[in-house]
């Protein structure tokens, strides 16, 4: 009996010995966008008015974007802090994630008269980088289609504020909009499905 339990303490000793030296492994890009869940839904799908989907936004956008968090280029009250917690890996990782989720369309009310308008300033001035009704981007353009009005509106005002930087691209044909047409622009693209 007494051999059996030094027999029963001797490989208990050495299952933790060896525990101690096996690496874990490390965190999938699942494991690392569920951190994102809180603010910005399950698998990138926003359920708040102020937080953008990250869903089927591209890799290079969100990789973007992060690394702007991060150096504190981009203004953020939450992000910029999140952000210096990753590496670039990791941004690699979760934009390679959502850009693979399934787009998630939003109901939310939007005026019919601005949704019109904004669909011909749209195909008149965005169309060539917020593809097929900004439901696509290119390259390191956003996902626009279905996002939350206010989100828009609060990034739109950061943009015209000077808050955040606006792309030389975008500025050319965005300043040189109305309020009233900006404000149905942002209409057009919370209303795509």
């Amino acid at each position: 009996m007494r051999n059996s339990n030094w027999s029963i303490w001797t490989l208990a000793a050495s299952v933790l010995a060896l525990s101690t030296t096996v690496d874990a492994a490390p965190p999938t890009a699942a494991m690392l966008s569920n951190a994102c869940a809180g603010c910005h839904g399950t698998n990138g799908g926003s359920a708040g008015p102020s937080m953008p989907s990250l869903a089927s936004q591209s890799k290079v956008a969100i990789v973007d974007a992060m690394k702007k968090f991060k150096s504190g280029e981009r203004p953020s009250t939450v992000m910029g802090r999140l952000a210096k917690g990753y590496t670039d890996a990791d941004f690699a990782a979760m934009g390679e994630f959502f850009s693979k989720q399934k787009f998630h369309a939003t109901t939310q009310p939007v005026d019919a008269a601005k949704v019109k308008r904004g669909a011909e300033l749209q195909d008149a001035n965005c169309s060539r980088c917020h593809l097929d009704e900004g439901k696509d981007g290119k390259d390191d353009t956003p996902v626009m289609a279905s996002q939350w009005l206010p989100y828009l509106s609060i990034q739109m005002d950061m943009y015209l504020s000077g808050a955040r930087k606006m792309p030389e691209k975008m500025a050319e044909k965005v300043k040189p909009m109305s309020k009233a047409d900006l404000d149905a622009l942002l209409h057009f693209y919370a209303s795509q499905k």
